[in-house]
């Protein structure tokens, strides 16, 4: 039987960061073909976000597991929404 789980991806972003604008690009770009749900969280202003993401902005969470910083490599995000939507 098929799975219907839809995988969550959340990425965390702030404002003027580049590499967030990139991945949230990237990111967005694949949710139709992949099938997931995206969460964006800016964290600006956020003190509490700000201390546990700032430094690895920007960060990819998929189904609560971080699992991409800095940077969205396609190939492996890939896998890795198809790994959590077979996972459940």
């Amino acid at each position: 039987m098929a799975s219907t789980h839809k995988p969550e991806v959340v990425l965390y972003h702030a404002q003027g960061c580049h590499l967030c604008e990139r991945a949230l690009e990237q990111v967005r770009g694949l949710r139709e073909e992949l099938g997931f749900e995206l969460r964006e969280v800016d964290i600006t202003g956020d003190s509490e976000l700000e201390a546990a993401y700032r430094e690895w902005l920007p960060v990819v969470e998929i189904d609560g597991r971080r699992r991409f910083t800095y940077h969205v490599q396609l190939g492996p995000f890939r896998r890795a929404v198809a790994q959590a939507a077979a996972e459940s």
